[in-house]
């Protein structure tokens, strides 16, 4: 493996911090950075070697990763290692951030919720703690809803509907605005 130039460098060092933030340790921020970033699919020595990391963290990082499926393994003919790749599409990545997301922390606060739901209150703040679960679990039924149909969309069109997003809000805004204007001409 060939030194990091200082580009990737900095994106390695800055995914290893932000790892942290996103439910990720350090090291696997950094390995992911690192094999996102390769032109070729890399293997765990040659990740081991850039990174300075002992053998037995990069394998590790590696199954974590792979748990989340963004990572794939590859076998290049006449090699018996395997080695790793990462799409190359953003917008793949997010989709797969996403839907893992979804399935480790949403879903099992929906079925949380929908198990609470089913008790019978015992106590008048009980039936205050349902009508709130009830509203953060229609919110999140919503959203899933949402993002199901977002997970339909190509790239392209999803692209065009978060630009749209910003549009919107930005009519919104002029709307409000306008509304306040013809409330003060009123008065």
């Amino acid at each position: 493996m060939n030194t990091m130039s200082p580009l990737v460098r900095s994106f390695v060092a800055h995914f290893g911090e932000m790892g942290s933030r996103w439910g990720i340790n350090r090291t696997v921020g950094q390995i992911y950075a690192l094999i996102y970033m390769s032109p070729r699919p890399l293997n765990a020595d040659d990740i081991a070697e850039a990174l300075e990391f002992s053998r037995s963290n990069v394998s590790m990082g590696l199954k974590e990763l792979q748990s989340w499926r963004l990572v794939r393994l590859k076998h290049l003919p006449g090699d018996r290692r395997e080695y790793f790749e990462a799409p190359s599409d953003a917008w793949e990545i997010f989709r797969t951030l996403a839907e893992e997301r979804r399935r480790r922390e949403i879903e099992p606060t929906l079925t949380m919720l929908r198990n609470a739901l089913l008790e019978a209150p015992s106590t008048p703040d009980d039936v205050i703690a349902q009508e709130r679960m009830q509203g953060m679990h229609d919110l999140i039924e919503l959203m899933m809803t949402w993002f199901d149909d977002v997970q339909r969309m190509d790239a392209k069109t999803l692209s065009q509907l978060m630009k749209l997003g910003s549009k919107v809000g930005k009519l919104l805004e002029f709307t409000g605005q306008l509304k306040v204007a013809g409330q003060r001409d009123k008065a």
